[in-house]
């Protein structure tokens, strides 16, 4: 799996320990099946600003949110940790890479949750990284009691995994 990093205004040792945890994510998840080995994962940071345009673009929703993911393949839910939804755009053709989906998540609001919450940048980013990837995967915490279990267990499990990597992660998804 490959994984396209823009990590826009974040320094260089966030930007290095968000490519990091993406490697762990990524090799675990193609380990379980869960993603495809030929896939790309496209992340972006960016500001309040860039992400309020793009949930007004997507969702009809003027206010920026912390977290983004656009699925890319059909079958897949895109979603984000504040309840926001978008559509997918058609599969890769067949023989290249098969594009997984893009997270956008906004730095604005990951430095304002990391202080609230009483963790680090880093441990909030990771978080939203891994929150936003579940999506793309077809995780979803707003219908089911059932489901949203299923996906906080998985995402503890990985948090965990990630931590044990030395990745700092922040705690539960909200």
């Amino acid at each position: 799996m490959t994984l396209e990093l823009d990590a826009g205004a974040a320094d260089s040792g966030l930007a290095a320990s968000l490519e990091r945890a993406a490697a762990i994510l990524l090799e675990e998840l193609q380990a379980t099946d869960q993603a495809p080995a030929d896939g790309v994962l496209s992340v972006s940071l960016v500001d309040d600003r860039h992400m309020r345009e793009l949930n007004s673009r997507w969702r009809d929703l003027d206010r920026s949110t912390d977290v983004l993911s656009f699925a890319q393949e059909e079958g897949t839910r895109e979603d984000d940790s504040q309840d926001d939804t978008v559509a997918a755009p058609p599969a890769a053709a067949a023989g290249a890479e098969r594009p997984l989906g893009d997270v956008v998540i906004s730095l604005d609001t990951a430095l304002r949750q990391a202080e609230e919450g009483g963790w680090t940048a880093t441990e909030e980013v990771t978080r939203l990284l891994l929150h936003g990837l579940l999506h793309l995967l077809g995780y979803d915490h707003e219908g089911a009691a059932a489901e949203a279990e299923r996906m906080l267990t998985e995402e503890r499990r990985l948090a965990a995994l990630l931590r044990s990597g030395g990745c700092p992660c922040a705690g539960d998804s909200r």
